[in-house]
């Protein structure tokens, strides 16, 4: 029977490195099994290979880079406050194994793969409160004292995972219960392989990976962990409600009899509302003032093509006039303020496409609540006239 000893470490702890390096001379193991994926073990001996900037720009996942740089940059201030570089525990795993010639098993799921799980498992609701947890811990990590030995401790441990749980439910299948199935998977294979086994994972993982490997039978198959996640792909069907309601809107108001004038200032005002926000949120985001200007231009259009949006031209103009090159992402990865992070063209193009497309999207919603009090026109009379006007036109076309 295969010998598993499992350490759970805090990935910012100087005693976790230490119980690391102490486990693997007093254990001696075959194998030391990390919580790594080959991504974040190049990314801990800085050989992080990003995308080039036109792959980032075609692939458009500039919401979910912008969440998985924040998520690294909040765990490395951490980091820096208590004098341990993120991840230090699993590099001191890694390059302890290896000095003595012991085999290094690499057993977390992809990053890649997590990340996009996790996005598309939220919904809109817990989308919009982990960007709101993510700005307040980012703009307020420097007035928090952090002892990182207790957060190891068993009850904090529990608490903060059943407080993620009541957060965001979806959130934490992903990232917690689904890395679980997936560590356990890792170790099981590696214990067919080898009698001695040292598994080193975060401490918030420590419980489930063992009650998996006290009952393999409860294992999920390991490629339901793995494949992508099916659902509604909600933005085009929120991209085309809009584009119906606004057709169904200027039809109303042109068979309502309330005049020309009126349908000029809904187009108008569909135009100015977008470009604004879209451009100020650009600038928000530091971006170029051309940057902003081709958001102003082209939200209004890319606001009814479920198909294309804002930012994604804002992040076009951005990228030529920052220039962002492949070592961007070392720098992201090692930039210490967000003033650094900031001063990074690539990070820089990433929040501009972000917060231009909440500038449009925040336009959208505003119009159709302020359309009618802006227009000066009681909405019931417009969409009861315009309606009925409606009705009668396509039932003398039938």
């Amino acid at each position: 029977m295969p010998e598993i000893r499992i350490i759970g470490t805090a990935h910012v702890s100087q005693e976790s490195v230490d119980e690391v390096r102490a486990a693997i001379s007093d254990f001696m193991p075959e194998v030391v099994a990390v919580e790594l994926d080959p991504g974040r073990y190049a990314a801990l001996n800085k050989q992080v290979q990003g995308a080039s900037v036109d792959e980032v720009l075609e692939a458009k996942t500039f919401t979910q880079l912008l969440v998985q740089w924040l998520l690294a940059y909040l765990q490395r201030r951490i980091g820096l406050d208590v004098g341990v570089e993120p991840g230090a525990e699993m590099k001191a795993a890694v390059m302890e194994a290896e000095a003595r010639g012991i085999r290094v098993g690499l057993i977390d799921r992809d990053i890649r793969i997590t990340l996009r799980r996790f996005w598309r498992s939220l919904s809109f609701f817990e989308k919009l409160k982990m960007f709101y947890a993510l700005a307040v811990s980012v703009t307020h990590l420097d007035d928090e004292e952090i002892d990182v030995e207790e957060l190891k401790k068993q009850d904090v441990i529990a608490l903060a995972l059943e407080e993620f749980r009541k957060f965001s439910p979806n959130g934490a299948r992903v990232l917690i219960d689904e890395r679980d199935a997936y560590l356990a998977h890792q170790i099981v294979t590696l214990a067919a392989q080898y009698n001695r086994i040292l598994v080193v994972i975060g401490a918030g993982h420590q419980q489930g990976v063992r009650q998996y490997l006290d009952h393999p039978e409860n294992l999920p198959p390991v490629d339901t962990l793995t494949a992508d996640i099916k659902s509604l792909p909600w933005g085009l069907i929120f991209g085309a409600l809009v584009t119906f309601l606004f057709i169904f809107l200027l039809a109303a108001i042109i068979l309502s009899g309330v005049g020309i004038e009126v349908l000029i200032t809904a187009l108008l005002y569909w135009v100015l509302i977008h470009g604004v926000l879209t451009a100020a949120f650009t600038l928000l985001a530091r971006g170029h003032p051309l940057s902003a200007l081709t958001g102003f231009a082209v939200s209004w259009f890319t606001a009814l093509n479920p198909l294309i949006a804002a930012g994604w031209f804002a992040a076009i103009v951005e990228a030529k006039i920052r220039k962002p090159s492949p070592s961007d992402y070392r720098k992201i990865f090692e930039a210490e303020t967000l003033s650094q992070m900031m001063d990074i063209p690539l990070f820089r193009v990433v929040l501009v496409a972000a917060l231009a497309n909440v500038g449009s999207t925040l336009g959208t919603v505003l119009y159709f609540i302020f359309i009618f009090p802006i227009l000066g026109v009681d909405m019931g009379v417009v969409m009861t006239d315009g309606v009925g006007n409606m009705v009668q036109a396509v039932q003398g076309l039938l």
